[in-house]
Parts: C-alpha cells; sequence; structure tokens
C-alpha cells in the first residue's frame, strides 16, 4: 500500500553504479509487477545519467516477462547518444539475469517552436460530481465481483474517478471509451518536473486494457479474461502539476487475436493537452477445464 512519500522512494531506484539501478517492487491488487512501476523506475535510471538541461519527451517500451514481486529488479542503462539536442537511452529491467522490460527514451533541451494540439471533449462531467475509486468500493464492495473488489481495495497514492461506471450486476457491451479524472491525494511541493514525469508514466499505465474490454464486457471480465501490457509508448508535450485535476480520455479502435489496442490523451482541467499514450495489451479468454 502507497502514498506519495512511498510512491517517490519506490520509483527512485538505488544506484549500484554509473549505469546500473536496482528497483524494489510494490502490490497493488495484480499478482505481477505492475507496469507502470518498471516503466517509472526505468524512466528515473534515465534520467539520473543525463545532463540536468533535458526532459523526457518521448518513451516506447516491451513487456517481455511477467515481473516477480518478490524478486528486485536490475535496470541497465545505455547511452545511445547525446546530441546537441536530444539525448537517447535504453534501458533493460532483468530479473535473475532475464530481461523482463526494455525502453527506449528520447531526451531534449527546451526549444521554442510552433504550438497546436487536439482539444478536450467538451461537456466531460467534473470531477466534483463523480465517485471515486475509494467511493466505488465503500458503496458498492458487496456487490462488486472478487476480483475487481480486491483490486479497487488497494490503497493508492493517486486518486481516480471515472465518468463512466460499470453495471457491477447486468453488464453490457459498451464503447471503447472512457474518460477518468485523477490527481495525486498528497501535495508535495519538492517535486521535480523529472519526478512528475515519473509519476506520470506510473499513472499512464491504469485504465488502458480495461477500455479494451469494454465492447465485450457483457461476457468478459476480470475472472474469466488474462490481461497484461504488451508494449506500451508515451509523449510528454507540457509541464504539468499532478496536485490538481487531469482527464485521460482513452480509446481503443481495435482489438483482436487476443490483443487489445489503446490510445489516450492527457488533458489539464483547463484544457491544455500534456501528454499522449498508446499501449497494446494481452486480453487472452481464459479457457474452461
Amino acid at each position: 500500500m502507497l502514498d506519495l512519500k512511498k510512491l517517490v522512494q519506490l520509483i527512485a531506484v538505488e544506484k549500484i553504479n554509473e549505469n546500473k539501478f536496482k528497483g524494489e517492487n510494490s502490490f497493488i491488487g495484480s499478482p505481477n509487477v505492475f507496469g507502470g512501476q518498471v516503466i517509472a523506475q526505468s524512466l528515473y535510471a534515465a534520467y539520473q545519467t543525463v545532463s540536468k538541461d533535458r526532459q523526457a519527451h518521448s518513451l516506447h517500451s516491451y513487456f517481455l516477462l511477467p515481473g516477480k514481486l518478490n524478486e528486485p529488479i536490475i535496470y541497465e542503462v545505455e547511452n545511445v547518444r547525446d546530441g546537441s539536442s536530444f539525448s537517447t537511452r535504453r534501458v533493460l529491467a532483468k530479473q535473475n539475469d532475464k530481461t523482463i522490460f526494455i525502453i527506449s527514451i528520447s531526451f531534449q533541451i527546451l526549444e521554442i517552436g510552433y504550438e497546436h494540439q487536439s482539444d478536450m471533449k467538451p461537456d466531460v462531467k467534473l470531477p466534483e460530481f463523480l465517485l471515486s475509486w475509494d467511493d466505488i468500493y465503500k458503496t458498492f464492495k458487496d456487490q462488486l465481483p472478487l476480483s475487481l473488489k480486491k483490486y479497487l481495495e488497494i490503497d493508492r497514492p493517486v486518486e481516480f474517478r471515472p465518468v463512466q461506471i460499470q453495471d457491477f450486476h447486468n453488464p453490457k457491451n459498451e464503447k471503447a471509451s472512457r474518460q477518468v479524472w485523477f490527481r495525486l491525494k498528497e501535495n508535495d511541493p519538492n517535486l521535480s518536473l523529472s519526478n512528475q514525469h515519473q509519476i506520470l508514466s506510473y499513472i499512464s499505465d491504469f485504465n488502458l486494457l480495461t477500455t479494451a474490454l469494454a465492447p465485450h464486457a457483457s461476457e468478459a471480465n476480470f475472472e474469466n479474461t488474462y490481461l497484461a501490457s504488451i508494449d506500451h509508448a508515451m509523449w510528454f508535450h507540457r509541464d504539468f502539476d499532478l496536485t490538481q485535476w487531469h482527464l485521460y480520455c482513452i480509446e481503443s479502435p481495435f482489438a483482436s487475436n487476443a490483443r487489445g489496442f489503446t490510445t489516450g490523451k492527457i488533458f489539464s482541467m483547463e484544457g491544455k493537452l500534456i501528454a499522449s499514450v498508446t499501449q497494446e495489451g494481452l486480453m487472452r479468454p481464459m479457457l474452461k477445464k
């Protein structure tokens, strides 16, 4: 169970030498290491190897093997390139000398250029009128499926308020589109921009595959479907403050061959696009024995 301080400590992996780091794991309701944790820890490790004038602007990753919760993860950072404006790092995450995750991260100095962005979806319900995950657990815990109940009862440093809530008694197939408000539950004025990037990358792995599952909700659920991230990409567009509300707009345009593809846009309360995300994940029906 995590609060903000413990999350920051979890992400801040231990330095072993100039390019090698060691990270511990935290249980968030899944039997395997949470993908967002591995992304965030990798991003932290890579940040330690670039100059302070460079900020992460994109990352592209693959999950190769499930991470084991009871074993530390070793992060090996490769300096691929340092240019005049951009730096590229490649990170391998390993357990027992086996690579479980690989990520490439690009950093850039601050530059001035042209600007435009997509608009935030209009007329989305504001967070003050919505139930949080904590509220949903307290209100519906006797009605929730067991796996979902165990997932929601975990304390988290992030408050999620979904715009859409599934009918737990009679789930129906729905549009592959979700909007979720989120913010940190605590305020820490000492969080740097790199800290915020790492925390946002951690948050970005929530809510994606469940959106891809929405069109199949009448037959697919946590009990009979194996869900796991396959790859994850993210782009940081602007500075942001995670103590304020942000809207995660997620869509799943395609699913086939036991895989679901999702895209996400993250907006500030003022409608500024701060980050974009894509992910493909495994959605494998469990065969009845």
